[in-house]
Formats: C-alpha cells, sequence, structure tokens
C-alpha cells in the first residue's frame, strides 16, 4: 500500500478521530480542530501540516522515535 502525504495524513486524523470517540479526551479533541482541513485544503491551525511534514522527514531520514518504524 501506497499513501501520499495527504492520504496518510487523512488516515492519521481518522485514527484520532476514532481515539477520540473512544476516550473523549480534550487533548486530542483540541489536536483534531487544529488538524481539521478547510474548504481550500489547508488546516485549521496552518502550523499543522507544517509539523506533519516535519515529521514526514523525520521519519525519512531514519530519525523517527521507534526504531521498529524506521525505514532507513
Amino acid at each position: 500500500m501506497n499513501l501520499d502525504y495527504k492520504e496518510a495524513y487523512l488516515a492519521m486524523y481518522e485514527f484520532l478521530n476514532d481515539f477520540y470517540d473512544r476516550t473523549k479526551s480534550d487533548e486530542v479533541g483540541g489536536l483534531l480542530g487544529e488538524m481539521s482541513l478547510l474548504g481550500d485544503g489547508s488546516t485549521a491551525d496552518p502550523a499543522a501540516w507544517e509539523d506533519w511534514l516535519r515529521c514526514i522527514e523525520k521519519i525519512e531520514n531514519g530519525q523517527g522515535r521507534d526504531p521498529y518504524l524506521r525505514l532507513k
């Protein structure tokens, strides 16, 4: 399976939504609000997309926190 950055973002958003539905965590709810996509495709908090891209870069460079998830 290959997802582009936006599809992976939407999968993560769906995962967090499911988690929120189970826990009703205020912190996760706030994060989801910031991550929500607007009509023009941008995030409610513009920094959320930049943070996402920075995390992708970390993983691509083998700098993720979990060694089992590192690609390199």
